[in-house]
């Protein structure tokens, strides 16, 4: 006992020591090579040659390759990703650092080539090649833009795609209706990566089981075509307004760095010039979420600075720091500032709710969500219990939470009952995952863990029993469920226990009954867990063969809540937890952001949820 208060003192003073000044904690949100090839491109196309910048993310791409030439998104990927090595080729090219003739490059084009070449990459890198002149638009298709004008409440409105796919579709397609290419002073070409002619059915992905589906939103899309020609102008105007209405103070959109890429070019394409002040601090933007650190030099996607902040506040506490001790109260200070105030996208679907989410990057405005709201809120609750700022604070972020519920009775990310089927059989790669907010199982079961532990709300309340209701009719049939912002099954099923026993369903409810012993089951011989992130490509639990901290954690916290802590299944996960783990397994993404394209290793995860699961461990009598 006296080594687990050890290394939980440990773990407090290390993180007693990184706070920063304002308040947070600032840890690298990681993913693959997109995010670097894509500002080494765009440096390049834009002629912003900052030639330090550019060396140092092209060395982190180098450093990426395996041995076999490609670019992998995840340890164990079979062979390589196509899409992620075509986007790490095309950046080395453009630095100018690197020739189609060196080893390195060749070795790369062996594989591209050998999985079908460039018509086999995901439409989202098909269309920033393309935006370059590296790829043909598609010849015929263009998406009718006075479709953008449909009223919200419209069954086919835009505001039934999520809000993550509206803020990059539109800029998207504003620049491939213009069919436009930025000319660069960069003589690359890819020719060679062609297997085949290129065809504009390549943009599509069409699948059997989704057929009739797909007719009819072609149908549907088509049927816009019939609108005047200033209806449709009117529509682009409608885009460019979108887009600007929606750039954060830094300069990004919706603080994302992709849609940032997305909406540079579209800009572009309605004649905006390089040296415009929306371009040029949109670039800007992008160079300030750019993690520097002594082991790395990335652009982040986002900033993970609240969701950082919140969960590593919260773990804290559970560690035993008093909320009043100085780490607790900055903490809460900075996330207090962050409040959103904004009749945001999420009121088009919940106008008569008043604004009181978080986001989830230091900068962000404009898009609270679910997660990140109960997080702060799990944050704030003991300080809120002595201070009236904190409390009307979490007031409203409580208020806001449960309206944001849907209709079926569980919790997207972003907004409220964005689930039309229509959209999520858009012939395009990932439209199930990224076109619609439907509930998933790790939304419902942290926002009702919030609930039932910090705001007294049980099964018996009419919102809370609906949320059980969807996470007992969703669960696999062995037990698990599938989490959408983790990796994967093990995230999905550590919130749905740790959810619904916080309100109230007994150690002997099937549903916790059945989800405990799928745990157990896949426990490594270690003590630990592990699992791929080919699950969520499959949706199927594919085990790692090694453990990880997080998934550890969140396995371990889950049993937490229902065996005994002698219990021989929670000592070998603690004994596990407890010993060191090797750079391999401590870098392993266990974050999703879309599956097959981009994975997150949270560099904050190795901190927070071992913490939270040792403390749970030690609070237990």
């Amino acid at each position: 006992m006296n080594i687990l208060k050890e290394q939980i003192q440990k773990m407090t003073d290390e993180l007693r020591q990184m706070q920063k000044s304002d308040g947070s904690w600032r840890f690298c949100f990681e993913g693959g090579p997109m995010t670097d090839a894509f500002m080494i491109i765009l440096l390049r196309s834009l002629k912003y040659n900052d030639e330090d910048l550019i060396k140092n993310l092209s060395n982190r791409l180098i450093n990426l390759q395996t041995d076999e030439g490609t670019w992998k998104l995840y340890e164990d990927e079979k062979e390589g990703n196509l899409t992620a090595t075509v986007q790490a080729y095309t950046a080395l090219l453009f630095t100018g650092l690197y020739k189609k003739s060196h080893s390195t490059l060749k070795k790369a084009e062996s594989y591209i080539i050998s999985q079908g070449g460039l018509a086999n990459v995901h439409f989202m890198t098909k269309w920033f090649l393309a935006v370059n002149g590296l790829y043909p638009w598609p010849k015929y298709f263009r998406f009718p833009l006075a479709y953008l004008l449909q009223p919200a409440g419209s069954p086919v409105s835009m505001y039934q795609l999520s809000s993550y796919a509206r803020i990059h579709f539109i800029p998207m397609i504003l620049a491939m209706n213009k069919r436009y290419i930025h000319s660069t002073p960069h003589s690359i070409n890819l020719s060679h990566l062609h297997v085949s002619k290129p065809k504009s059915i390549d943009w599509l992905s069409f699948s059997d089981s989704h057929r009739t589906e797909h007719s009819l939103f072609i149908e549907t899309i088509r049927s816009f075509f019939s609108f005047p020609s200033y209806v449709q102008r009117a529509g682009e105007n409608a885009a460019e307004k979108y887009m600007l209405q929606r750039i954060e103070s830094d300069g990004t959109l919706f603080s994302y760095a992709s849609a940032t890429f997305f909406m540079i070019y579209a800009l572009l394409a309605l004649g905006y010039k390089e040296n415009s002040a929306q371009i040029m601090q949109a670039v800007s933007g992008l160079k300030s979420i750019i993690y520097q650190d002594d082991k790395i030099i990335t652009l982040e996607n986002s900033t993970s600075t609240v969701w950082d902040t919140a969960l590593l506040s919260y773990s804290l506490q559970k560690a035993g720091v008093p909320y009043k001790d100085s780490l607790i109260m900055n903490a809460a200070s900075y996330l207090l500032l962050r409040q959103q105030t904004k009749m945001a996208d999420w009121s088009i679907h919940n106008p008569a709710s008043s604004p009181g989410g978080w986001g989830f990057s230091n900068i962000n405005t404009n898009h609270p969500d679910n997660d990140d709201t109960a997080a702060v809120l799990r944050a704030i609750t003991q300080p809120s219990a002595t201070n009236s700022l904190y409390f009307e604070a979490w007031n409203k972020g409580s208020s806001w939470l449960l309206t944001m519920q849907n209709r079926d009775g569980g919790f997207g990310a972003f907004e409220k009952n964005v689930n039309n089927p229509i959209f999520a059989s858009i012939p395009l790669e990932n439209a199930k995952d990224a076109a619609t907010d439907p509930s998933t199982a790790d939304l419902t079961g942290r926002v009702l863990e919030f609930f039932g532990n910090f705001a007294g709300l049980t099964k018996n309340h009419p919102s809370i029993h609906a949320a059980v209701s969807w996470l007992v009719q969703h669960q696999e049939r062995n037990g698990s469920w599938y989490g959408r912002w983790g990796v994967c099954y093990i995230y999905g099923t550590w919130a749905a226990i740790t959810g619904l026993k916080a309100a109230g369903l007994s150690n002997s409810h099937p549903a916790i009954v059945k989800a405990v012993k799928w745990l157990v089951s896949i426990q490594n011989k270690d003590g630990g867990f592990g699992e791929s992130c080919r699950s969520s490509e499959v949706k199927t639990y594919i085990p790692l063969s090694f453990s990880t901290p997080s998934q550890t954690a969140w396995a371990l916290d889950a049993l937490l809540c229902v065996l005994d802590k002698k219990d021989a299944v929670i000592q070998r996960g603690i004994k596990r937890l407890m010993d060191p783990f090797d750079e391999k397994s401590s870098v392993y993404p266990t974050g999703i952001g879309l599956p097959k394209q981009f994975y997150i290793h949270y560099h904050s995860y190795n901190k927070i949820f071992p913490l939270l699961a040792l403390s749970h461990y030690r609070n237990l009598r």
